[in-house]
């Protein structure tokens, strides 16, 4: 089955990013420089992949030698994450909060759900929705 792997670009803050993305969400996390991959010196994240223990999957580097500016962080992008009452997202999203600002409660929807939204500490906005908890 195809999936789709939402690929985050940070000013130089991909591993620490990720490394927090990995204490909130779980799994294993692999990172390769830049300077791996040829420019030495540059300790820059040329790419990582977090796999949680769910089976979502994350990637994100820093923004390219050379590259000028900084990348609109969340101006086109909402990171989102389903599931059900077991799956342990009401921890996701008070981990993902922590340093961060929560733009809506972890709370009971008009259709069911207990859906919340949150930017992390890092600028990125979170949806996450669980199917039929109840609050």
């Amino acid at each position: 089955m195809a999936t789709l792997n939402p690929y985050l670009t940070f000013p130089g803050t991909a591993r620490e990013a990720m490394e927090f993305y990995r204490s909130a969400l779980g799994g294993e996390l692999s990172v390769s420089t830049f300077a791996e991959m040829g420019d030495p010196g540059n300790e820059g994240v040329m790419h990582s992949r977090l796999d949680t223990p769910t089976g979502l999957s994350l990637m994100a580097s820093d923004m390219a030698p050379g590259t000028e500016g900084t990348p609109a962080i969340g101006d086109a992008i909402t990171l989102s994450i389903s599931g059900g009452p077991d799956d342990d997202l009401r921890g996701c999203f008070e981990r993902l909060a922590e340093g961060g600002q929560v733009t809506m409660p972890l709370e009971r929807q008009m259709w069911g759900d207990d859906f919340g939204m949150l930017v992390d500490r890092y600028g990125m906005p979170w949806m996450v929705n669980i199917a039929g908890e109840q609050s």
